[in-house]
């Protein structure tokens, strides 16, 4: 309809690598939330995973652009990868409010493990106000723990529940390292991907 703001998704990540989870959920919250869009972000040097080497935020990119691209309405963008120092979430929603054209009415997608976290990011009431949060749920997660902390309450978080799928990168990283199988976790294109380049076999 003429006049309406566009409905755009943004989730954020590490992406290292990106699996079948984060494609159900970002699916998940296009459809419940009625999005025209999802725009995946992957970090570009995440200043809360500063405790661990992340692999090079080139590599995540083409894993994330490779596992989205058969899907209209997934795009990537490199706008962190592209920024310099530390990212943060504020200043990713302002700049994607900058850069567009018209309207947009951004939905940030996230798990609630992170949700209840927002209070210790940059600037917290700034980027609850940036965005509609969707707090994605995952298997056996305590709901009501997450009802009962103040982030939940916040008028722009929601709840979403995702069909189970236990899938996590740190298991596929470890996987990767102690020669596991990892295929049906990842798209196949990224399993290709990490096999060519010989991405996480030499982590500890």
């Amino acid at each position: 309809m003429v006049g309406e703001s566009k409905r755009v998704g943004v989730m954020g990540g590490t992406f290292d690598p990106i699996h079948h989870g984060h494609l159900v959920t970002a699916e998940a919250a296009l459809w419940a939330f009625r999005l025209d869009e999802v725009l995946f972000v992957p970090t570009g040097q995440p200043w809360m995973k500063a405790d661990r080497e992340v692999t090079p935020a080139e590599h995540r990119y083409l894993m994330t652009v490779i596992a989205t691209a058969s899907n209209p309405r997934f795009s990537v963008s490199r706008l962190e990868v592209d920024r310099r120092g530390p990212t943060f979430t504020v200043e990713t929603l302002q700049e994607l409010r900058r850069q567009a054209e018209d309207d947009i009415e951004l939905f940030f997608i996230t798990g609630a493990d992170a949700m209840l976290e927002i209070f210790h990011w940059k600037d917290p009431e700034e980027v609850l106000s940036q965005a509609h949060f969707i707090a994605a749920t995952r298997p056996g997660y305590d709901i009501a723990r997450f009802e009962q902390e103040a982030p939940s309450r916040h008028p722009n978080v929601s709840v979403l529940d995702v069909p189970a799928l236990a899938i996590s990168s740190t298991d596929i990283r470890r996987r990767v390292r102690e020669g596991e199988p990892i295929r049906y976790l990842v798209p196949e294109g990224v399993e290709t991907y990490i096999r060519k380049v010989g991405l996480y076999q030499d982590q500890g």
